[in-house]
């Protein structure tokens, strides 16, 4: 990390106390992450700075305007709860100008945040009930959001779960072939357009008014929760730069599709690939139990169809990134992204095979609930 940056970077905060140290933290793979340590009068405070990539986010002030406003309502919403907000929602730091980024001597965007003390995140899902810990992590996020004025969020990735559309990108890219790899992936490209009607459905509903717009995180993954170190209880959700207005299908289904699995996203031996209803029961309890009384019927009637398309769309999208030419997943290997492509769609074929199954687990903890 460059001093020079990180100091032009500092003079832009007031931050109180002494300074003690800097420490990059380096688990994520988008944004560049320092942990910053005060001592202050009564000890010492963390916080979080972050450099914002602008490649995969072109329009960072949009970004942090969306952050900004649904922080701020979920610190209301904790507070008429009756909770204490400190350590569990982000807070954005501003600037000493009263702004919500910095910029360097080179033009980088930062951003700071308060720091989740005491609290941790695991990037694998251990256990049925640490999966419900996340559900309800997750419930609760769409729930203290539920009353937001969803026409205040910029659309930072348009199009970003227009499924119907990425369909149509993905005919594009067979019929174009660049890298002479369509007859490769025959079985898939199949596999996509039997697909094509009931994969829409979402959009279609969205359209019609069936489905709800609301505040999505659109990135479910368990590690986006941070979680007491002592008691394992949910704490707070973050990296929240994906936060859109968007169908609850979507995160209800991502979640699924990332941590239901019993297999890694670029698992190579289909015969490991399926979908854990252990698992799947679990994030469902908790996420339903946080969320029954906000969502409409459509919506609940829908959560499976959610977790359908997410993981058919994941594996589109790895699909077609493989026939134009591997240009947006970073890959480790000329079939990588063909690999990860098969990989969703076993998941998917599993799902479908067990679709039933997860209906009636829905249904069940839906009556539970309402």
């Amino acid at each position: 990390m460059n001093d020079t940056l990180l100091r032009s970077v500092l003079a832009g905060y007031d931050f109180p106390g002494e300074p003690t140290s800097v420490t990059e933290i380096k688990t994520g793979h988008i944004n560049t992450t320092c942990r910053l340590t005060f001592r202050e009068p009564a000890g010492t405070r963390d916080y979080l700075l972050q450099r914002i990539n602008t490649f995969a986010f072109h329009k960072p002030e949009e970004v942090m305007e969306n952050v900004t406003l649904v922080t701020e309502h979920l610190h209301r919403a904790l507070v008429s709860r009756g909770m204490d907000p400190e350590n569990r929602v982000l807070r954005v730091i501003p600037t000493r100008e009263g702004r919500p980024l910095c910029y360097d001597t080179d033009g980088g965007a930062w951003r700071a945040y308060n720091f989740i003390a005491h609290a941790h995140s695991v990037d694998a899902v251990e256990s049925p009930e640490q999966f419900g810990i996340v559900g309800r992590a997750f419930g609760d996020f769409q729930s203290m959001l539920s009353d937001f004025p969803i026409e205040k969020l910029h659309d930072t990735i348009p199009f970003f779960h227009d499924t119907i559309r990425r369909m149509d990108n993905f005919e594009a890219s067979v019929a174009r072939d660049v890298a002479g790899r369509a007859e490769c992936a025959a079985e898939e490209i199949a596999f996509v357009r039997a697909r094509r009607e009931a994969m829409g459905r979402i959009v279609r509903m969205i359209s019609d008014g069936t489905l709800p717009l609301r505040v999505t995180h659109n990135d479910t993954k368990c590690n986006n929760v941070m979680v007491d170190d002592v008691t394992g209880e949910a704490l707070c959700v973050v990296d929240l730069d994906t936060v859109m207005a968007g169908s609850a299908l979507y995160d209800f289904g991502d979640a699924i599709r990332f941590g239901a699995s019993t297999a890694a996203e670029d698992e190579r031996d289909l015969s490991k690939v399926r979908l854990d209803m252990d698992l799947f029961t679990a994030f469902t309890e908790g996420f339903v139990s946080r969320t029954a009384r906000g969502l409409v019927r459509a919506e609940l009637d829908n959560l499976v169809l959610g977790a359908l398309v997410m993981t058919f769309e994941v594996g589109l999208r790895f699909l077609t990134d493989y026939l134009d030419g591997d240009v947006y997943f970073r890959i480790e290997s000329p079939d990588h992204n063909l690999a990860r492509a098969k990989c969703q769609f076993k998941l998917l074929s599993d799902m479908e095979s067990h679709r039933a199954e997860m209906e009636a687990v829905v249904h069940d903890i839906v009556e539970k609930h309402l």
